[in-house]
């Protein structure tokens, strides 16, 4: 079939070349189109209980994280020329694009009773003239009294300010957030350099901007990097311009091809899928190599390039075939589980493989054919003395020193299994981001002084329509607020028994002693007075009953407690929502409310956990769907143990470093697994074929067959390893942690598998020669992969050329 297939190929080369041609300038249009996700892609099934409750919570309520975090840690804050600064940055920032509304020191609005109207007027603290010291401090101690903010806006132990700064979401879903987010950053920035006052910034909005930013640059910059990478080390190997030039081609078809499936399949570049152009540039290479290869070595047998290029479709389009499938398999089981996130990596990743194969397929054998043949000094790498004398020895190990190659690697795995007993399974909101970075820093600045910028939303269901502003429902809330705060990883809880507190104390006259729930005496006297009223009605007053009504949903069911929390990680955050389980239950009983905890906090953790068990679910069902493919290559379950045992110990290895030296498992290391199990089998296929090709060359001697094909596969594995290495060694210089483990992990991975396949592997088939030498006179070896007979190319179609 393979033979007849080189025929097809050669004889249609030209109209082939113009279909990929045309279709390359198809996707490539739809690739003109795509765009970078600005929205969080949910990890988790939409039938998952928390998403059902996160959806339910965001009808009522509307979207939590909209809020982006700016503060300020001096001594000075009430002096005239800083605050003065710092209220014109506060204008500044009222008026950016898309800033909807400010909570702040200078924004702080205070509720003076009316005794004449009986209502509360609502007004902005901060009046008159704030040039005058005189009358800052005055107004400082005022608002020093009023504890609403206490906790919220500063921190008076360590004199830190916060300015809360609501985003629109819709906005920020968009791609006009990162201009918006520019625009605050530069206004931070001037603040900064005028006080000589570091700011800190943070919050979700600044958080997924800053991470998109960085995607989309690094998609870039890794994707040349890759390119003169992976062209440098081919020209190395292949000392031509025209062998880099075409396999440059062949990845550059790919990429096209890539991008454009993403705009096909209605997905935008995230994370993952922002490395899969990448990731074809780095597996479409080996393609390259294994072809260009075989081409020159059976050129070099009778300098018939005709022949040559036959031999090499005929020979190397299964196992390139089967090598991109098990890759393909390694990527495409992700299609398979309920996370989005991973869905769209995988059936991309899994598409653009086989696509690849299927570019280099064609386009090398009908260009080649249009070029003159080798030179002589394009095939010098066949006798290279440096890897020559490297795969000498290991064929003395696997001959000489198979015991010790036994050993050796036994020891190293169980050292490997003690170090996996050492991992740990946890995931951060800002796991990917260098612990220098000035967002991470200032995530715990922040975290410092106003316990995270973490949403965590508490709703609390009354069953009953205005149960939220029943007086023993707000003392449930207050005491349930006072058990959250006094929490280490939580911040101080916003609800609506703040405001109603609030709106006691002014009924007091600002005593801030009675910054309490009301009691059922105060009720009576402060019920005329919580119908607020101020001298804009679009004003102060508007605002903070917004902000009071916006913690009930319409019906006064329902009430919110927000708070902000700490990036405590996947792994203790369950931990802490459990142990506080039992005292709401204590506080609220079911039979009268229903607690839930959700938000982005709870929403991530839960993502983090349901990709982490469904990425090992994954490299199970990998694992299951390469042993049916070399079960059905290899007819055998002998040939299938010795095919897997090299690419399992390189897993177990890897597993092994990640824990001992404290490498958790988290999204981005636990694709790895999948990741290089499907990359590394391919080098396994590549020795096994090659090695029943040649067994019949050498009248059945297993030794002899062994032996040659160590020296003939070998350069080939060497050098697509190497392609591999530095491909993914790439991803270790990227600024985000899980893109970094990737890259490395990856790296060690495949290397390991480059030397359990040259060594583990042919010393089991040696260990097993006496049952293949039986199977192998049987003709019932491999019966899949058995060739036709040579066929006159004269028969194909095609013209022979000398």
């Amino acid at each position: 079939m393979w033979q007849r297939l080189a025929g097809f190929v050669l004889k249609y080369r030209l109209l082939l070349l113009l279909l990929l041609l045309a279709g390359t300038g198809v996707m490539g249009y739809f690739a003109s189109k795509v765009q970078m996700s600005y929205e969080y892609v949910s990890s988790i099934p939409h039938d998952n209980q928390k998403f059902l409750e996160f959806q339910e919570f965001k009808k009522k309520f509307g979207g939590d994280g909209n809020v982006l975090m700016l503060a300020v840690q001096t001594d000075k804050f009430f002096q005239a020329d800083f605050f003065k600064d710092y209220v014109q940055l506060n204008k500044d920032m009222k008026n950016v694009f898309a800033v909807e509304n400010i909570m702040s020191v200078p924004m702080a609005i205070n509720l003076v009773k009316n005794d004449s109207t009986q209502k509360l007027e609502a007004n902005l603290l901060f009046q008159g003239d704030l040039t005058n010291q005189v009358v800052i401090d005055s107004l400082s101690r005022v608002f020093n009294t009023l504890l609403f903010y206490k906790g919220l806006l500063y921190n008076p132990d360590t004199h830190a300010y916060l300015m809360a700064i609501y985003v629109n979401k819709d906005v920020f879903n968009s791609p006009k957030r990162t201009a918006v987010v520019n625009e605050i950053t530069k206004l931070a920035n001037a603040f900064q350099e005028k006080q000589h006052t570091e700011v800190h910034l943070s919050g979700l909005p600044l958080i997924r901007t800053a991470m998109a930013v960085k995607v989309a640059d690094e998609l870039k910059l890794f994707l040349k990097i890759s390119f003169l990478l992976t062209g440098l080390i081919l020209f190395l190997f292949f000392r031509s311009f025209g062998a880099v030039l075409m396999s440059m081609i062949v990845v550059a078809i790919g990429v096209i091809w890539s991008v454009g499936t993403i705009v096909l399949m209605g997905y935008k570049i995230t994370l993952l899928t922002g490395i899969i152009p990448s990731l074809i540039v780095v597996i479409g290479i080996p393609n390259c190599v294994y072809f260009l290869s075989k081409y020159h070595t059976e050129y070099a047998k009778d300098a018939n390039k005709t022949r040559a290029l036959v031999h090499m479709i005929q020979r190397m389009g299964i196992v390139t075939l089967f090598t991109n499938l098990t890759a393909a398999i390694g990527f495409g089981v992700f299609c398979f589980t309920n996370s989005a996130l991973l869905k769209e990596f995988g059936v991309v990743a899994g598409l653009n493989i086989m696509f690849i194969f299927l570019i280099s397929f064609i386009f090398l054998p009908s260009v080649l054919s249009y070029l003159p043949a080798p030179k002589s000094k394009h095939t010098t790498y066949l006798d290279n003395r440096f890897f020559g004398a490297i795969l000498d020895f290991l064929t003395t190990l696997v001959f000489k020193y198979r015991p010790w190659v036994y050993g050796v690697t036994v020891a190293l795995v169980i050292v490997a299994i003690v170090g996996m007993g050492r991992l740990q399974s946890v995931g951060y909101m800002l796991d990917d981001i260098p612990h220098t970075d000035k967002l991470y820093t200032d995530l715990k600045f922040l975290e410092t002084n106003f316990k995270g910028v973490m949403p965590l939303e508490i709703a609390v269901d009354t069953k009953k329509k205005n149960g939220v502003i029943n007086l023993q429902t707000l003392n449930k809330l207050d005491e349930l607020t006072q058990l959250i705060a006094a929490q280490p990883d939580f911040g101080r809880p916003l609800s609506v028994v703040e405001g109603i507190k609030f709106a006691k104390q002014a009924y007091y006259n600002g005593d801030s002693s009675n910054f309490a729930v009301p009691n059922q005496f105060d009720l009576g006297f402060l019920a005329p007075y919580l119908r607020m009223k101020g001298g804009n009605t679009a004003g102060p007053a508007s605002t903070f009953s917004k902000l009071v009504s916006s913690f009930m949903d319409s019906t006064r069911q329902v009430a919110r407690l927000s708070v902000n929390m700490k990036d405590v990680g996947s792994q203790k955050l369950p931990v802490l929502l459990d142990s506080l389980q039992p005292k709401v239950t204590a506080i609220f009983d079911t039979a009268h409310y229903k607690v839930t905890f959700t938000g982005t906090s709870v929403i991530f953790q839960e993502g983090t956990r349901f990709i982490i068990n469904g990425l090992m679910e994954s490299v199970i069902l990998a694992f299951v769907l390469i042993m049916i493919c070399m079960l059905y290559l290899f007819r055998s379950w002998r040939m299938l143990i010795i095919s897997l045992i090299p690419n399992v110990i390189p897993l177990v290895v890897t597993a092994g470093v990640m824990g001992w030296i404290g490498v958790p498992l988290k999204p981005s290391t636990v694709l790895v697994f999948s990741v290089a199990l499907g990359i590394a089998i391919d080098v396994t296929i590549r020795f096994l074929v090659n090695f029943k090709q040649e067994l019949p060359r050498h009248d059945l001697d297993i030794s002899a067959t062994v032996k040659q094909t160590i020296h003939e596969t070998g350069l080939s594995i060497i050098y697509t390893s190497a392609i591999l290495f530095a491909g993914f060694m790439i991803f270790s210089f990227s600024e985000f942690g899980g893109t970094k483990a990737l890259g490395w992990l990856t790296s060690l991975t495949l290397v390991i598998a480059m030397i359990t396949n040259l060594t583990i592997l042919p010393a089991l088939l040696l260990w097993m020669e006496k049952a293949l030498l039986k199977k192998a006179k049987k003709k019932e070896l491999w019966k899949p992969l058995d060739e036709e007979e040579d066929i006159d190319i004269k028969e194909l179609g095609i013209s022979d050329q000398e």
